[in-house]
């Protein structure tokens, strides 16, 4: 450690840090645009400039090494002077058109200018026009004139995100940030460089002129994409949901949020929202009040439940549902006297698990990781925020494999790619741990053949200190993902490495942890999809587009007497007999279990719409005409505090002795005949699929043009 002495004040703080690190450690603000935390140093606004003793100009704090004994001064008039001529300089180019950016109200520019800026101009020559720029459907370049060059958008390109998409050409005032060959920006964690951009460059193209900032609300909630559970700030007006930005979690997103997290508020106020019950009379769809629509849901479940027996009523149910709403749903079929509820509708295998699986580590540790496989996930676009920390992690020597079946661009160095149809992967994997068990001259667990790819991705294992064997969602979704769990587990404990799934959606361990999923003799989804059921409950799903079937989930749930979905959206409109409207993850209260284990509860921001109500009151509401007891809950809380779980600090978990990634299966090396459904970056999730901005960009037409050709 060394110590300076920062306006008058000692600190000590680690030697190679910067003057601006100590500056934070002791909180003292110092000015600045181009110093961000998360991105490297570039010291190219001089806004930082402090005065430190025995230096003959001002030094920029945030580039200047700290030195035992050093004194810096903040606050001396040599430093005021200097930040002052900086912003001067600044604001020669600068358009000063704060009354129609967006970005009034929250510009650091505009913040630091109030302190630091002149009254008048010393300059009257014509400011620089910089031409509107159009990179796709989620960032406006449309004002770059007020660019100040600090270059944060390229480095968050080029160091977060992997992909350097923005860059900066010529010199001086003819400078330009821009993407040279004319393409647009379209990297999932691209809406990031809205928040990062200190002044009103780049901006938000969905939200562009639909408020400011000071009309907005803003209320915590939590994503219900994937399974990061990335922490968001939800801003609204008017109860309308207007913009979504991250709220700074280190343990689990940091100060990011991927793309589908940022947009996807777009359905919200979409033309497809439900917002009042429905019924199917004679072919047409009619809209009812509750009362009624409840009263026929009940009736027809008892007519059903008495011509043919409680097990043939079912309910298929989303992990992007929250815990709340999937312990209901259970507790509803199960006091009908039914075991048929199943989350897993885009799973191939059903066997039983003795634990609830998940990550199988914490979301930090897979930014410290020196060794990682991934089997069956395109990392990138599954899972972006964790994509990112594996990309930070080798930056400090981690080693990539992979197992997959195409190769996929992630952004970052992947060493060893095991290249392999979906059918093959179990034997790759086999392949694998005979490669370990030569080198560590010990009995392999299956028949393999150590190949060239197999022993360098061994090798890589066997070596390091911090590892990780992950299964990522076509490994959870695969005909043979037992046999993959065993020799997962196998090749983790002879390399001393973690095992864990990624885990696809918002809740899926909270899936688990519920029981929202067969306990004895009840039908897994395809059975339920492939005309199993009489009555059938669909909850927040889609199985046309959620499910492992497609389009033939459709012809089983057609099979079925009674249909019943609660969606936000109008949804199954070709299966269902009832359609009732409940509230998205903004308008209800309601806890996810991210892939770690941890268990974050968020409240309501809005409003529900029109008539629609949270699905937890109508589950409940719904056992209550049915008769099932032990349903009386007043609040989501009180459903959340009838589950078991371990307060660790300010955070909620899952048991450990719950969590559990092992398996005793057998391991089968015949090649799986049914290829793994794994949903792209914006067909994941309803909310997505409506966004109209997200379904612009070229990765959801890449989808799109993916899923009709697996159709076809």
């Amino acid at each position: 450690m060394i110590e300076i002495e920062l306006d008058g004040k000692k600190v000590e703080i680690a030697e190679g840090s910067m003057v601006m690190h100590a500056a934070d450690k002791a909180g003292t603000y110092i000015p600045h645009f181009c110093y961000h935390k998360k991105l490297s140093i570039a010291a190219n606004c001089r806004m930082c400039l402090v005065d430190v003793e025995k230096m003959p100009k001002p030094m920029p704090a945030c580039a200047t090494p700290v030195t035992q004994g050093m004194i810096v001064r903040t606050k001396s008039d040599k430093a005021i002077k200097a930040q002052k001529s900086v912003m001067e300089f600044l604001l020669i180019n600068h358009p000063l058109d704060c009354p129609i950016c967006d970005q009034g109200g929250e510009c650091q520019l505009q913040d630091l200018a109030v302190g630091y800026g002149g009254s008048s101009s010393r300059y009257e020559e014509e400011k620089r026009v910089v031409p509107v720029k159009d990179v796709g459907p989620l960032i406006s370049m449309q004002e770059m004139s007020r660019c100040i060059h600090c270059t944060r958008c390229v480095r968050f390109g080029q160091e977060v995100a992997g992909v350097m998409e923005l860059g900066m050409s010529h010199r001086g005032e003819h400078a330009e940030i821009e993407t040279f060959i004319g393409e647009s920006v379209d990297s999932e964690l691209s809406g990031n460089m809205i928040d990062i951009c200190p002044v009103g460059a780049l901006t938000s193209k969905p939200f562009r002129y639909s408020a400011r900032t000071w009309e907005l609300s803003r209320r915590k909630s939590v994503s219900p994409h994937d399974s990061t559970g990335a922490n968001l700030i939800v801003q609204v007006k008017n109860h309308k949901v207007l913009r979504v930005v991250p709220l700074e979690n280190e343990a689990v997103n940091e100060c990011w949020i991927a793309d589908r997290d940022r947009f996807s508020y777009e359905a919200l106020n979409s033309d497809e929202r439900l917002t009042t019950p429905m019924l199917k009379q004679g072919g047409e769809w009619k809209s009812v009040d509750w009362q009624t629509a409840l009263e026929y849901v009940a009736n027809g479940l008892k007519q059903i439940k008495a011509n043919h027996g409680a097990s043939s009523i079912g309910a298929l149910v989303s992990p992007h549902s929250t815990l709340e709403e999937l312990q209901l749903a259970g507790a509803l079929v199960r006091g009908l006297g039914s075991d048929n509820i199943d989350y897993r509708l885009r799973n191939s295998e059903f066997v039983p698990a003795a634990g609830v699986r998940y990550l199988g580590t914490s979301i930090v540790s897979l930014s410290q990781l020196q060794r990682v496989l991934v089997v069956g996930s395109n990392l990138r676009k599954d899972h972006p925020l964790f994509a990112q920390r594996i990309r930070q992690a080798t930056k400090l020597g981690c080693v990539v494999s992979a197992v997959l079946s195409e190769s996929a661009d992630w952004a970052l160095p992947v060493a060893h790619t095991a290249l392999t149809p979906a059918a093959g992967w179990v034997q790759a994997l086999a392949d694998i741990a005979t490669a370990i068990a030569a080198e560590k001259t010990v009995p392999a667990p299956a028949s393999g053949t150590a190949t060239p790819v197999a022993q360098s991705i061994a090798r890589s294992l066997l070596s390091g200190e911090r590892k990780a064997v992950l299964l990522g969602n076509a490994a959870a979704h695969h005909a043979k993902a037992s046999s993959l769990l065993a020799l997962a587990n196998w090749i983790a404990e002879q390399t001393g490495a973690s095992v864990g799934y990624l885990t696809e959606a918002a809740n899926t361990v909270g899936a688990q942890i519920v029981g929202a999923l067969p306990q004895a003799a009840g039908l897994n989804a395809a059975q339920m999809l492939s005309g199993g059921l009489k009555a059938a409950m669909l909850l927040n799903t889609e199985p046309e587009f959620d499910s492992a079937l497609g389009r033939d989930a459709l012809l089983g749930l057609s099979k079925a007497e009674m249909v019943v979905t609660l969606s936000p959206f109008k949804a199954n409109l070709d299966v269902s007999d009832v359609i009732l409207p409940i509230a998205p993850f903004t308008e209800t209260s309601g806890s996810f279990v991210n892939a770690e284990g941890r268990v974050q509860s968020f409240h309501a921001v809005v409003k529900p719409a029109g008539d629609a109500r949270p699905a937890w009151k109508v589950l409940r509401v719904m056992a209550n005409l049915l008769g099932v007891p032990g349903m009386d809950y007043e609040t989501s809380q009180d459903v959340l505090k009838t589950l078991t779980l371990e307060q660790q600090g300010n955070a909620c978990f899952v048991p450990a002795e719950r969590l559990s990634n092992a398996c005793d299966c057998s391991i089968d090396l015949l090649a799986a005949e049914v290829a793994p459904v794994a949903a792209s970056i914006y067909q994941l999730d309803s909310l997505v699929r409506r966004s109209t901005s997200l379904q612009l960009t070229a990765d959801a037409k890449q989808g799109a043009q993916a899923r009709e050709g697996a159709l076809s």
